[in-house]
Formats: structure tokens, sequence, C-alpha cells
């Protein structure tokens, strides 16, 4: 029953600014880190920040340090990522994830964010 259902993309100008959500049920979610990847066309999937149990610590790609935030509510079972300052290369599905295991990487649908002017 674990799911994650991220929310928040869209068409946006560079420069410009979206916040991402990242809806987590069937699961307890203050017991795992929680991770954002992005894909690009042609382009395998690629870690963009990470965010631990108790979000007391966060890491982030090279490409999007100063720019995004990544964020967790364990109340509200809900992660988010910041995105600030967004370029055209920034386009992407993003998607949250959790790993349980080996056996158990868990991912959502994606959401779609365009920066295009």
């Amino acid at each position: 029953q674990v799911q994650l259902v991220e929310s928040g993309g869209g068409l946006v100008q560079p420069g410009g600014s979206l916040r991402l959500s990242c809806a987590a049920s069937g699961f307890p979610f203050d017991y795992y880190a929680i991770g954002w990847f992005r894909q690009a066309p042609g382009k395998e999937r690629e870690g963009v920040s990470c965010i631990t149990t108790s979000g007391d610590s966060t890491n982030y790609a090279d490409s999007v340090k100063g720019r995004f935030i990544i964020s967790r509510d364990n109340a509200k079972n809900t992660a988010y990522l910041q995105m600030n300052s967004l370029k055209p290369e920034d386009t992407a599905v993003y998607y949250c994830n959790i790993n349980m295991g080996k056996y158990f990487d868990y991912w959502g649908q994606g959401t779609q964010v365009t920066v295009s002017s």
C-alpha cells in the first residue's frame, strides 16, 4: 500500500520558481529518508536532493545547489522540493523516492516541470 504522489509541476519561465510536493501514504513516513530525482528525455534518472528522516541533514546535486531546497513535514507525511532560479536544463519529470531495501524501492508517478520562455 506504499504510495507516493508528486504534484506541483508545470510550466515556468526561466528564473521562476516552483514548489513540488510528495504526498506519502501506506508506511511510517518518518522512518525513511526521502529523495527527489528527475529524468529528462533521453537521459537516466538523476538524483536531485535527499533528506534524512528527521530533516536534520540534506544533500543536493551540484547542479541545483543554492537554488533548490528540500524539506519534509512528517506530521503531514509530505516532502517538498522548493525550486528557485529555474533554468531550462531543469526541465524533466521529477519523482520522489523512498528505499526500504534492495527490492523495495518506491517511486511516485512523477510530475512534469518545464522551464521555458
